[in-house]
């Protein structure tokens, strides 16, 4: 089957999947293929690891950066983590950064952690995205609209 096909297979997939949310509530979410191009070389940065972390360092200017907070114990997260990463490499005009919500060695998803608590997160998925000058253009819901848009 060819790539872009299962690329937009996964996304009908994913689009059901529910959310992580620290309440055990079900969160709508969805998510799937990507267009575009020039690839890039590296995978996404993984940054935090659970700690706090200043978004504003790993901004790339004259790109759209989106932020996708994650953790591997979230398995929407985990279903959704390919086809971010295929953005990712597909798109020269923007960039994914992947903020790791748990510290190393714990189990689940780490909702105590620094990083958790310092972006008041609720549930995951959960994104933040920059323009390419920088300023904050989307978070939350409309984030999560903006990243799924992109997806389709």
């Amino acid at each position: 089957m060819p790539r872009r096909r299962r690329l937009l297979l996964a996304a009908l997939v994913l689009a059901g999947l529910p959310g992580c949310s620290r309440t055990g509530v079900i969160d709508a979410t969805g998510g799937a293929a990507a267009g575009g191009s020039a690839p890039q070389a590296a995978p996404p940065a993984r940054i935090a690891h659970g700690q706090k972390v200043d978004l504003a360092d790993y901004i790339v200017p004259g790109k759209t950066t989106i932020f996708d907070f994650t953790s591997e114990g979230c398995p929407p997260c985990r279903a959704l983590a390919p086809a971010l990463r295929q953005l990712h490499a597909t798109r020269a005009d923007l960039v994914v950064v992947e903020v790791d919500l748990n510290r190393p060695g714990v189990q689940g998803i780490d909702w105590r952690s620094p990083v958790a608590l310092q972006y008041h997160l609720q549930s995951i998925p959960h994104f933040k995205v920059y323009g390419p000058n920088g300023q904050l253009v989307a978070e939350g819901d409309a984030a999560s609209r903006y990243v799924h848009g992109l997806l389709r």
